[in-house]
């Protein structure tokens, strides 16, 4: 056996998935995978895209239920193509070194890794996995996570603001200027809209930086995307009149969508009538590409959030300013427990005085129909756990992929962890199949099997994962690809069948990955979808339904207060975490809030509802303790959030898996941060 297939257990299962698929199956994999990139334009011009109408179906019924599944090659790690680009965290052996010590076999990438203690992100030509699992100064190579859009719902587009100052009623006046408000978010971002323009007429917004921009240069330790400066948008402002054109046309963003998503967040947490109404603001607009060939050659995962933080931070270390970050999205992989290397890398980056990150909840808290056409259940099936009572147990899980007409055409994701004390086995029955696969025991796996009904299976059963030592089954439902044809995923229930080979613990918890609900076009008479999957009503269980960005330590996760009935809204996700930590940690108004309607001329306000429109109430808030004192840790700010909360009525003080802590009180924490640094001396 050969040095990299020997190592291969460095390379998460995604990875591995990518490294056994051909060119064509990973141009259009790039179509759904945020962490994919076509970087041969010839093979990314060649492979006709899924929506664009060229595919034929596949006839499903070509082959029996009961047939002898297709064979399929397996391809060796040597013959990986060097046309299709992944970025990657990896995971070093050794934590000493500056932000450019990179091991050599990363030495000469372009763009140049970064390092945070013994992390770095690199982006790869798939072709040089073996060489990264040959090196010894690795230990793990893991795919980052997708970002998620958090779809707030919009409630009313209103006439009139908000009244100024009634956001929030405890705004130092004379110390607003001393903070820097960081927006990381998507749809583009109204720098010229009345509610971020100063006294002068000028823009509040520091900087923008669109990571899917090409019209300006990159920020300097980036090599992609555009920088607005705030001189280049204040000149774009003051010739609005001469060239009869809306600054934001004068100096355009990648995305600019009529109410935009961006927009609307930043001005809850620092517009003029937001939280923190004098602070500077700061932006990075996240590509999330419109069409199946853009995303072919886009990256939109984890690895780009990480970067904007970076940015964020850096820029408040320019400015001499504290930074509090907000994050109105989210990923749903992982393990729930703040040990995936996106979650280490914004826990190592809070680990300095003066910063903060507020992240929402997530918008999956929804387990069942609110009216005969409501989907929305659909978003919060996402978990299960359960556990096993005795050794030889059996556990059955449904996975429901939708079918009446829709085809799925969407890789599917289903993670199991467990603990590392257990061995638990699985195997999988498509929808209508009468026999079941293999068993696959822990340290088996299965790869891009194709099945009778053409959906291709993948299943790792993996033992001590590197991050946090648990055990972890990973099933992947993938349609099939190529340049002819191209078949959904089998629509029904899925069913995944656990058994407790060994046990010591018995619990186990399993979560599906989310996809953004997306048209992809018709083929062959069905329109075609990238749909999300979830657990049928006998298998989900309606709780550790948050975003697993949330999870992370030292981030504040914002739940959805709707301050009319003093109840978190039935949408807002719920805690805890998989290692039983107390997310989310307290609940903000993210009911029909009005805030800036953005590229909206005429129509100025909108009102939305969400984790996304709390998230930024309390960044804005923290904005305020910064600003009163710039050493505050983020340990320090989640305390204070906690032991100001006001408990909801039917609360008490005990956390809560919807609410948190309570609901946060500026007033408050302004209190506690204002006697934090005071200390008595009661000695005679």
């Amino acid at each position: 056996m050969s040095v990299e297939m020997k190592n291969k257990h460095k390379l998460s299962p995604r990875l591995r998935m990518f490294a056994n698929g051909d060119e064509v199956v990973n141009t259009l994999r790039a179509e759904q995978t945020a962490s994919l990139v076509v970087q041969n334009a010839e093979l990314a011009e060649s492979v006709p895209s899924i929506s664009a109408g060229q595919m034929q179906m596949f006839n499903t019924l070509s082959f029996s239920l009961e047939a002898k599944p297709p064979t399929i090659r397996r391809r060796k790690l040597k013959e990986i193509t060097n046309d299709v680009l992944t970025n990657v965290f990896i995971q070093l052996a050794n934590d000493t070194g500056g932000p450019a010590d990179v091991p050599d076999v990363l030495k000469d990438l372009d763009p140049t890794p970064i390092r945070k203690d013994n992390i770095v992100i690199a982006t790869i030509p798939l072709s040089l996995l073996p060489e990264l699992l040959a090196s010894p100064k690795i230990i793990s190579v893991e795919n980052p996570e997708t970002i998620r859009f958090f779809q707030p719902v919009t409630t009313a587009v209103v006439t009139n603001p908000p009244e100024a100052g009634n956001r929030c009623a405890a705004t130092p006046a004379a110390q607003q200027q001393d903070v820097l408000i960081g927006i990381i978010d998507v749809q583009g971002f109204d720098f010229a809209h009345p509610d971020f323009l100063d006294a002068e007429g000028k823009t509040r917004f520091v900087s923008i930086w669109d990571q899917g921009g090409e019209g300006r240069k990159p920020p300097e330790r980036f090599d992609y995307g555009s920088e607005l400066t705030q001189e280049m948008m204040n000149y774009a402002i003051g010739s609005e009149e001469q060239y009869q054109l809306p600054p934001t046309e004068l100096e355009p963003q990648s995305e600019m969508i009529p109410g935009s998503h961006g927009t609307h967040v930043a001005s809850i947490a620092a517009g003029n009538r937001g939280v923190c109404p004098g602070a500077r603001i700061a932006a990075v607009l996240l590509a999330l590409p419109k069409t199946d060939q853009e995303r072919r050659k886009s990256f939109y995962d984890s690895t780009r959030l990480a970067h904007a933080v970076d940015y964020l931070f850096c820029l408040g270390k320019e400015l001499n300013l504290p930074v509090s970050i907000n994050i109105s999205l989210g990923t749903n992989g992982y393990s729930h427990d703040a040990t995936s290397l996106t979650s280490r890398w914004l826990d190592f980056q809070l680990a300095t005085p003066g910063r903060s990150i507020c992240v929402a909840a997530g918008n999956a808290g929804q387990e069942a129909r609110m009216a005969p056409d409501d989907w929305g259940f659909t978003m919060g099936r996402i978990h299960t756990s359960g556990k096993f009572e005795a050794p030889g147990e059996e556990k059955i899980l449904y996975w429901e992929v939708l079918g009446d007409g829709i085809m799925d055409i969407s890789e599917n994701e289903l993670e199991i962890w467990y603990s590392p004390r257990d061995h638990i086995a699985v195997q999988v029955k498509a929808p209508g199949a009468s026999e079941w696969t293999s068993v696959v025991e822990p340290r088996q796996y299965i790869e891009n099997m194709r099945l009778p009904n053409n959906t291709f299976l993948s299943v790792y059963n993996e033992t001590f994962m590197p991050a946090n030592g648990l055990n972890y089954i990973a099933c992947y439902l993938s349609p099939l690809f190529s340049k002819k044809q191209v078949v959904g995923i089998a629509s029904g229930s899925w069913q995944v069948r656990l058994f407790s080979r060994e046990l010591r613990d018995g619990r186990y918890h399993a979560w599906i990955e989310r996809d953004d609900a997306r048209r992809a076009g018709v083929i062959g008479g069905k329109q075609a979808w990238a749909f999300p999957s979830f657990f049928g009503e006998q298998t989900f269980t309606d709780m550790a339904s948050i975003s697993s960005l949330a999870c992370t330590h030292s981030v504040v996760a914002v739940a959805n207060l709707d301050e009319t009935s003093s109840k978190v809204h039935h949408t807002s996700s719920q805690g805890p975490t998989r290692d039983e930590r107390e997310k989310p940690d307290i609940a903000a108004p993210g009911t029909n809030i009005i805030a800036a309607n953005g590229f909206h001329p005429g129509q100025c306000w909108v009102s939305m509802t969400g984790t996304s429109m709390a998230s930024p109430y309390a960044a804005g808030v923290i904005g305020l303790m910064l600003a009163a004192d710039r050493q505050l840790t983020a340990a320090q700010i989640t305390g204070i959030l906690h032991r100001t909360s006001t408990p909801l009525s039917d609360q008490g003080n005990a956390w809560r898996n919807d609410a948190g802590f309570g609901v946060i009180n500026p007033a408050a924490c302004l209190d506690e941060v204002l006697k934090l640094r005071t200390r008595e001396d009661i000695n005679p």
